[in-house]
């Protein structure tokens, strides 16, 4: 019975997380029906929902190994399952000008972002995340950023906030801006596929289009996604020096890190790598491709339950102002570079 005993201390936060997370899919299932349209997809809806539960009720500490569980190694499972749904081929397929334009203008929106976060107060991991966020793959690269930066539930759960808020917004207003702007259909689709923060919303901004805005704004879309093995890659190398250099100045960092390939390469970002090689190469069954996809979503979905219920509200309300600020300034500085890119582009 012993041996079993660290497997049943995780049955409750494993069943309050799913819990969570079937409640999140029937309020977006509720909310689509009633009104035609999913304004707010159901992992947002999972964490407010977990948030709303952790902030008026206090949880037995049962929970909290299970929980804990489902919001981190359920999510890096997720990321891995992710890696399968990309394919080197539709990338190199675009040509090198488009590739290297993506490239160029991301990393020019996570410095803009970045710096935009901090002048406006917010602290260094959440500065971050808004960066990743914003100019990455939102909610996911997010998700993927946190365990390596050290982020926090509460830092995870606001920087997720904003790109609830703002995705909507920007899916609305895109199509104005490219009128006014007057881009013809390749270029509004790479424009959405800049800004626009998931796949989905990509797909709802361009469709009124045309078909090839649609392809375009998908493709660019992908080019973001992945950029996001390199960024993090990026960012364990950042922590890796930086500890180092406090450690040698004998300040002692708060989330201290070892020189290790864990932190260097974590195991879900070399999974995720692995399974789109194995994608690009076609050796994974074609018949695994969707349901891995499905599987992904749900994970993220459970994990992000899990999140909400670790988040103290009242910090994420202290900090949620300059973080939708920070989100929305960054978003328009994106929004700027991107323009000005295409405005030269051949």
């Amino acid at each position: 019975m012993r041996l079993f005993r660290p497997v049943i201390s995780l049955v409750p936060g494993i069943v309050l997380s799913s819990a969570v997370a079937l409640g999140g899919y029937a309020l977006a299932f509720t909310v689509q029906r009633v009104t035609g349209r999913m304004p707010v997809d159901a992992l947002v809806w999972c964490i407010l929902l977990g948030t709303l539960i952790k902030s008026l009720f206090v949880l037995p500490p049962v929970v909290n190994k299970g929980v804990h569980l489902c919001a981190k190694t359920v999510l890096e499972l997720a990321i891995v399952l992710l890696g399968a749904s990309v394919s080197l081929g539709q990338i190199a397929g675009s040509g090198f000008t488009l590739i290297a334009f993506v490239i160029a203008v991301l990393c020019c929106g996570l410095v803009s972002s970045y710096a935009i976060g901090r002048v406006i107060g917010l602290p260094h991991p959440l500065a971050l995340l808004v960066a990743c966020g914003n100019s990455i793959c939102g909610n996911s690269a997010i998700m993927a950023a946190a365990p390596v930066i050290g982020a926090d539930a509460d830092e995870v759960a606001s920087s997720i906030a904003f790109t609830a808020v703002l995705g909507i917004l920007v899916v609305l207003l895109l199509p104005l801006v490219a009128f006014q702007a007057g881009l013809d259909p390749r270029h509004y689709g790479i424009l959405a596929g800049m800004t626009v923060y998931a796949v989905p919303q990509v797909l709802a901004a361009t469709a009124s289009f045309g078909l090839v805005s649609l392809q375009v704004g998908t493709l660019v879309k992908l080019i973001r996604v992945m950029m996001l093995g390199p960024v993090l890659l990026g960012l364990g190398l950042l922590g890796l020096e930086m500890s180092a250099r406090g450690m040698e100045m004998g300040s002692g960092f708060k989330n201290e890190r070892k020189f290790s390939f864990a932190h260097l390469a974590p195991w879900f970002i070399v999974g995720f790598l692995a399974l789109m090689m194995a994608r690009s190469l076609d050796v994974l069954p074609h018949g695994l491709l969707e349901p891995s996809q499905h599987l992904s979503g749900f994970l993220t979905t459970l994990s992000m339950a899990a999140l909400g219920l670790q988040v103290d509200l009242r910090s994420l309300l202290a900090s949620g102002g300059r973080v939708l600020a920070a989100g929305s300034l960054s978003i328009l500085a994106l929004g700027a570079i991107a323009l000005t890119a295409i405005h030269f582009m051949v």
